[in-house]
């Protein structure tokens, strides 16, 4: 192998470490909360900064968890190819990488976006990275549940970097997110239920079955179309979003009310994929409706 591919495999390794994906859809939602925390035309330096810094702290996390989950992502078949289960990667490299991430991350927001902002994404970068995959995971099929928290942080992170303040709107944004983890992820832990057995992970199909986790999801899916509907209620929104919102959330609801009538793990994996385009779609809702809502209005009014 040439000192090219060499390279080349080495950061691709180090890439996948990251989540880049899952990272992607977080630095997508905080930018969605940078943009809809101002009037007009956000200051495009600081978005870019913040966006960077947070998504810095965001693979962070990602490295931690795989460090500590190293054992049981070689056992399932969903995380088995992972630079460290695979041993692509040596634990020592990752920890390495984890510190400098986590370090370029805190000079970042400190330096150049605000000192609340880093406080709040290295506290989410812990929550995830460390408290949930050392503590909760393992330890109560409730995981996702309470540790949702931290995954849901970033479209707040995006408005405090803005606004140097954790206001109603952004925790309502928060909110959102924190609602949609469970019936998200529990979709995901039916089909995946016996790897998570295998590896020893207490998810909420393999303790409590799988007709308490579809009955689970339903109710939280409940939850969500309501938490979801308040941004319309508390004028944060307007009358775009609100259709954009009803269809949305009547799709999931259709996918979840078929999963839990009549379950096949294809349902089910159909479900966490529409779960992902649905959190996509809504947040770009938010932001058509923040800058076309009040211009129709007021050509309505003219």
């Amino acid at each position: 192998m040439s000192e090219t591919q060499t390279l080349s495999s080495a950061f691709r390794q180090y890439y996948d470490l990251t989540k880049p994906r899952v990272v992607m859809l977080i630095v997508f939602t905080a930018i969605v909360g940078m943009l809809l925390a101002v009037q007009g035309i956000p200051d495009l330096k600081l978005v870019l900064i913040a966006s960077f810094g947070i998504g810095l702290a965001a693979s962070a996390g990602a490295v931690m968890n795989q460090i500590i989950d190293m054992r049981a992502d070689a056992i399932m078949a969903r995380t088995q190819n992972r630079p460290l289960a695979t041993g692509g990667l040596q634990m020592w490299q990752a920890i390495i990488f984890a510190v400098v991430l986590c370090v370029f991350a805190a000079v970042i927001l400190v330096r150049w976006v605000n000192p609340l902002t880093a406080v709040l994404t290295l506290l989410s970068m812990v929550g995830y990275g460390v408290i949930y995959t050392v503590f909760l995971k393992p330890a109560t099929p409730q995981n996702i549940v309470i540790g949702g928290a931290a995954g849901a942080a970033p479209p707040l992170l995006g408005w405090v970097a803005m606004t140097n303040t954790v206001s109603p709107e952004a925790c309502l944004l928060f909110l959102i997110i924190f609602a949609w983890t469970p019936p998200h992820f529990w979709a995901l832990a039916l089909y995946r239920r016996d790897e998570y057995a295998a590896a020893g992970v207490p998810m909420l199909p393999v303790t409590h079955g799988e007709e308490f986790t579809r009955l689970q999801i339903l109710l939280y899916t409940y939850i969500l179309v309501a938490v979801t509907l308040l941004p319309f209620t508390i004028h944060m929104f307007g009358g775009i979003y609100l259709v954009g919102a009803l269809y949305l959330n009547a799709r999931f609801f259709y996918y979840v009310y078929s999963l839990y009538h009549t379950y096949s793990d294809a349902l089910a994996r159909k479900t966490f994929y529409y779960s992902i385009m649905y959190l996509m779609y809504l947040f770009g809702l938010m932001l058509i409706d923040h800058y076309l809502w009040d211009r129709l209005v007021l050509w309505w009014v003219a």
